[in-house]
C-alpha cells in the first residue's frame, strides 16, 4: 500500500532549463498537504500551468530507492528534497506505474513517464547519483482529478 511520507512544492527552477548555467536557488519547501488540480499540476509548485497537458505535473519517488542510494552509494546525508521530486512514497514499484492511471488518496493520476535523473543529481545528492539513479529517478504523472495529499507518518 503506498504511503506518502515527504511532500514538497518550489516556487522556481535550480535545475529545469539551466544547462551550463549555475543553478537556481528558489527553495524546495517541505509541506504537510499540497492541492493538486486536475490538468494543470501543484498549486504553489514552479510546473503549475507550465504547459498544457504536461507530463510532470506531479512527480513521485520512492523512499525504499533514497534509501537504498543512501547506502549504495555511500550518502547517508542525502536529503529527499535535493531530488527536486514532490512526493516520497513508500510501498510502490513507480516504474511498473508507467501507462498506468492509479489512485492515491483519492486523486487519480497517469504515470507518464520515468523522471530521468540529470547531471545535477551529482551535485545536489552525490558523487555516481546520476547514474545510479538511472530506470529509478522517480515517476512524472498527469494529475486526472483535483484534490489534496497529505503526509502519513
Amino acid at each position: 500500500m503506498l504511503r506518502i511520507e515527504h511532500l514538497f512544492i518550489s516556487p522556481g527552477h535550480n535545475f529545469f532549463g539551466h544547462h551550463e548555467q549555475p543553478a537556481g536557488t528558489h527553495p524546495i519547501v517541505a509541506v504537510e498537504k499540497i492541492e493538486c488540480v486536475a490538468g494543470r499540476g501543484i498549486r504553489g509548485d514552479r510546473f503549475f500551468d507550465f504547459k498544457d497537458d504536461y507530463k510532470g505535473q506531479i512527480t513521485f519517488f520512492s523512499m525504499e530507492v533514497l534509501e537504498a542510494l543512501r547506502r549504495e552509494l555511500k550518502l547517508p546525508d542525502a536529503q529527499p528534497q535535493a531530488t527536486r521530486r514532490n512526493a516520497f512514497v513508500r510501498g510502490a514499484d513507480l516504474p511498473s506505474l508507467v501507462g498506468k492511471q492509479f489512485q492515491v488518496q483519492g486523486v487519480r493520476f497517469e504515470g507518464v513517464e520515468e523522471s530521468k535523473p540529470c547531471y545535477w543529481m551529482n551535485r545536489a545528492l552525490g558523487p555516481g547519483a546520476e547514474e545510479w539513479l538511472r530506470g529509478r529517478g522517480g515517476l512524472r504523472c498527469r494529475i486526472l482529478t483535483s484534490g489534496a495529499l497529505q503526509c502519513e507518518r
